[in-house]
């Protein structure tokens, strides 16, 4: 039997009285044309009034309108009672503050031991029927918040508020030397490097990268910097924060040697770099629209402890 999540629904106004129910669906509700050609195949897919109708019918003013999503689990998916941390949860959305080392979703020859692993089993256990689905991603040794949908309209409105550029997403770092100006704005394409295909490099072929910092504190070894992105591209503050000559500490792909403006800082590399076990990099804010009630939903994650023990040093000039 075909089990469904909670109908989101909708009233029609004075305004939309004669317009098609295919109209209210994405003016309204925001169905994309996607999403529309799943649900109106269901039993109770659309409703108009409590009654299944074609999505071509017109709407009367007082209508209500529904949509209902099939409860979906993730059955290429192991269950693992791996631990995490839980932010914030509804019926719509869990975020989570991901520990730095674990990978957010099982990819080819590593299909076990990442966070979908360890969601999936916390959901099973509380016997929610629920898939997967990250709105973003983290890199496996980046900490912090990441946004996980639990039905697909929910992924789907989130995301378009991510291309949209409505979504905050401030990350914390901790790099080599202090960047000059104290703010500002990287913007240099970056694409993969021809030399080593692993590795994102700044060249003028690259894909359009934009990434706004912020100095928050300078120390004699490293800086504090806040970052927002404007794009999403692969590895995007820990290159464009290379190409400065400011590497994250501990990061071991994009290391400070060679880097654009190394020769003027006053650093040992060593030093920093053998006090963490992977780039100091934190997903620390995280805001949107919630997709169901509207309201603005922001959170934010503490530097977890081998950042802030890095932090301690730093600020003791050790």
């Amino acid at each position: 039997m075909t089990v469904y999540y909670d109908p989101i629904s909708y009233k029609v106004t004075e305004q939309e009285d004669g317009w098609l129910l295919k109209t209210v669906l994405q003016r309204r509700l925001g169905v994309s044309r996607k999403l529309l050609s799943r649900i109106k195949l269901t039993e109770q897919g659309v409703m108009l009034n409590g009654e299944r109708v074609y999505i071509s019918v017109p709407v009367r003013a007082g209508d209500i309108v529904s949509i209902s999503l099939e409860q979906e689990t993730s059955e290429d998916i192991l269950p693992q009672p791996i631990p995490f941390d839980i932010v914030y949860e509804d019926a719509a959305l869990l975020i989570v503050n991901k520990a730095p080392g674990i990978i957010v979703h099982p990819t080819h020859g590593h299909y076990t031991d990442t966070l979908a692993n360890g969601v999936v089993h916390y959901w099973k256990e509380k016997g929610e029927k629920v898939r997967f689905r990250p709105v973003h991603r983290l890199d496996q040794e980046t900490s912090g918040l990441i946004a996980i949908a639990k039905n697909a309209y929910v992924h789907q409105h989130i995301s378009e508020q991510l291309i949209a550029g409505n979504v905050t997403k401030k990350y914390t770092a901790l790099v080599h030397g202090c960047p000059k100006p104290d703010d500002g704005i990287l913007d240099g394409p970056i694409d993969r490097d021809p030399q080593e295909p692993h590795r994102r490099i700044v060249t003028p072929t690259g894909y359009p990268a934009l990434t706004y910092y912020k100095v928050v504190a300078c120390y004699g070894l490293g800086a504090l910097v806040e970052l927002r992105l404007g794009t999403g591209r692969t590895h995007q503050i820990r290159v464009h924060m290379t190409s400065i000559g400011h590497p994250l500490i501990g990061d071991k792909l994009y290391t400070w040697s060679g880097a654009k403006g190394t020769e003027n800082l006053t650093f040992s590399a060593s030093v920093l770099d053998d006090v963490i076990s992977r780039q100091a990099l934190h997903a620390s804010e995280l805001g949107f629209q919630h997709p169901l009630t509207g309201e603005e939903m922001l959170f934010q994650a503490l530097l977890p402890a081998d950042m802030e023990s890095l932090l301690q040093k730093l600020e003791c000039g050790e």
